[in-house]
């Protein structure tokens, strides 16, 4: 028994990658590869980092504000510009500690994104869309595989991050009943030594699975910009032109072209021949022209043509096989002739005026 396949079923099946015009469409609609991950990540790291490299500093500010504030605070005469007052010194002095990690967390941010998908401005995804608020759509992308990769996603970070926290914990459960016997300088070195590493740990894997998230994200950008062969044939003709008319174009161009030959004709001295092939009119005006150019040219039938447009205005006819096809080969319509056929067009231009002389 024979099976017929149809070819046509599989048309429409994206499986060609994009084209450059689809992914500058899909980032123009902000649909580009990127990993959320990879921002939490950095910016943990970097939170983490900047706390211990920032710890005395920030330390010495706090302990400084809170003296300001409890000192200022026991002189307060009990009126609302001088608690204002007090607030707005505690507030500001707050704000020199906290400013250094907001900033390397706003540049972490726009680095983060920048790496991954370059500048990207675009207004599409603020223009409302009826498939937003549509509860079948809702429904699909609840349920859909992203939907599931990325609640998988959520599930294994959560525990993962939380078996790292226990692990720390465990290792420290070793001195912490005796903090209490430690000084308070001890003390907080303790436990900022055991944040700093539960927060390095943390971090570390998170960078891991951000790089696996972005490389997943990828993977289905790709996979959704795919197109099919009958889009990418579209998208040509839409680039290109249709191949029909671009032919008709030509065509046309290749009729005025002939036309516009045929109508020089008359102007010419003389038509050089290969009987049966080829024709090559040829003009020259002495004073006018640095040297003779050809006017009009063809082959086959168009030659024909040429020689009898030069029959019906007596335009003088020499037939040379060599020359004829050298000057075909060599130069085109409206150019001047080569330096090296110069004396063999001088022969027969000086065979033709002798013509005209005994016509005369």
């Amino acid at each position: 028994m024979e099976y017929r396949l149809n070819l046509q079923f599989f048309a429409g099946e994206k499986t060609e990658p994009a084209t450059p015009r689809r992914r500058e469409e899909a980032r123009k609609k902000g649909q580009v590869a990127k990993s959320v991950e990879v921002s939490t990540a950095l910016m943990v790291l970097t939170g983490v980092l900047l706390i211990r490299a920032l710890g005395p500093y920030a330390a010495g500010h706090l302990r400084e504000t809170l003296q300001h504030y409890l000192g200022n605070l026991t002189m307060w005469e009990g009126d609302l510009a001088g608690l204002g007052n007090i607030f707005l010194v505690a507030l500001l002095k707050l704000g020199m500690v906290m400013a250094p990690i907001f900033l390397a967390f706003l540049v972490v941010s726009v680095v983060s994104q920048a790496v991954q998908v370059g500048f990207v401005v675009t207004s599409e995804v603020l223009q409302p869309k009826f498939s937003r608020i549509n509860p079948l759509e809702g429904f699909r992308r609840i349920f859909s595989k992203r939907a599931v990769v990325e609640f998988l996603k959520s599930l294994a970070k959560v525990s993962l991050v939380g078996y790292l926290v226990y692990q720390q914990l465990r290792g420290d459960l070793q001195w912490l009943p005796q903090m209490g016997l430690f000084n308070l300088e001890h003390s907080v070195t303790l436990i900022s030594d055991g944040v700093y590493g539960m927060g390095l740990r943390v971090g570390l894997f998170l960078l891991v699975l951000a790089a696996a998230d972005y490389w997943w994200q990828r993977r289905e950008f790709e996979n959704s910009i795919k197109m099919s062969k009958e889009e990418i044939k579209e998208e040509y003709k839409q680039l290109e032109g249709d191949p029909m008319i671009r032919s008709r174009i030509r065509q046309r161009q290749r009729q005025m072209a002939q036309q516009r030959m045929m109508q020089a004709i008359p102007t010419a001295d003389v038509i050089i021949t290969n009987p049966t092939h080829y024709a090559v009119a040829v003009k020259y005006t002495p004073g006018e022209m640095n040297a003779p150019k050809v006017v009009a040219k063809g082959r086959g039938p168009i030659a024909q043509r040429i020689k009898e447009e030069g029959q019906k205005h007596r335009i003088t006819t020499v037939e040379n096989v060599e020359l004829a096809r050298a000057l075909y080969d060599s130069t085109e319509v409206g150019q001047e002739i080569p330096a090296d056929l110069y004396p063999a067009v001088a022969e027969v231009l000086a065979f033709v005026y002798r013509l005209r002389k005994k016509t005369v």
